[in-house]
């Protein structure tokens, strides 16, 4: 299982071999941002590496919105960053469910990402896997509660998606862990990344605030399980720098090694 941790983009194999990951999240842009991202010129050097990439799509990107001016620009960045991400190698694109605004209708929300999957479509499809993130606020939210999860994904039951499930944002959305794993592939059908994060906030707070995994409001042996049970690769998202991330990194290791 290749566990690591979100960090600054500048060096990514600097970081992760920092913290003795063996797989690396970063950005392309600025997070908060509408800039389509640069090639790098390090390209070369991550595809080689012998660490699992993985890029985080911009926060802004909400291709559920029925605001156009969001929407649409939304669409054309979260495909460049397609475009990027597979050019650094990277195994996959995480990006957020999204929401609509209040009063809007969430099945028109659905739609929109259908229609952002054609939109890529129309150019050659997404050059790489598509990992659709689970929200931990917003009551008109895509992604946050199972249910609505499983209107996106019969609102996507033509293309190819893919799935990121986020420790702290369901505990924070109002999704128990215990038996998590199972409830979600019955709906997807799969997990191909954990993001393994406490959370400062409480049971369906809503509360985005990732902690350390043996800090937070949820019990580290709950996380530990959601990633036995999925089996899938682990990035931790967590505070506390190289020391923290590298710390957390240890546990997870030491609990997995354990239990193997």
């Amino acid at each position: 299982m290749r566990i690591g941790a979100h960090v600054d983009p500048t060096d990514p194999l600097a970081e992760a071999a920092a913290r003795d990951a063996e797989a690396v999240q970063f950005f392309l842009a600025d997070p908060q941002g509408w800039k389509a991202p640069k090639p790098r010129e390090d390209a070369e050097r991550l595809r080689a590496a012998d660490v699992d990439l993985y890029v985080h799509a911009p926060y802004v990107i909400n291709v559920a919105t029925l605001n156009n001016r969001i929407r649409i620009p939304s669409r054309k960045l979260l495909l460049g960053h397609a475009a990027a991400a597979a050019a650094v190698g990277a195994r996959g694109l995480i990006v957020h469910g999204g929401h609509v605004n209040a009063g809007d209708d969430l099945a028109v929300g659905f739609d929109n990402w259908r229609k952002t999957f054609a939109y890529a479509a129309d150019s050659g499809g997404f050059p790489l896997p598509i990992l659709i993130e689970n929200t931990a606020g917003g009551e008109n939210a895509c992604a946050r509660h199972l249910d609505a999860l499983a209107r996106l994904w019969d609102a996507l039951g033509d293309y190819e998606v893919g799935f990121c499930l986020d420790t702290c944002h369901a505990h924070a959305g109002g999704e128990e862990l215990l038996g998590l794993v199972d409830r979600v592939k019955a709906i997807t059908g799969r997990i191909d990344l954990i993001h393994a994060n406490n959370s400062k906030g409480t049971f369906n707070s809503g509360q985005d605030r990732h902690d350390n995994l043996t800090g937070g409001t949820i019990d580290p042996e709950l996380v530990v399980a959601v990633i036995r049970a999925a089996g899938a690769p682990v990035i931790v998202e967590t505070p506390g720098g190289v020391e923290g991330q590298a710390a957390d990194i240890a546990f997870l290791h030491g609990q997995l090694g354990a239990a193997a």
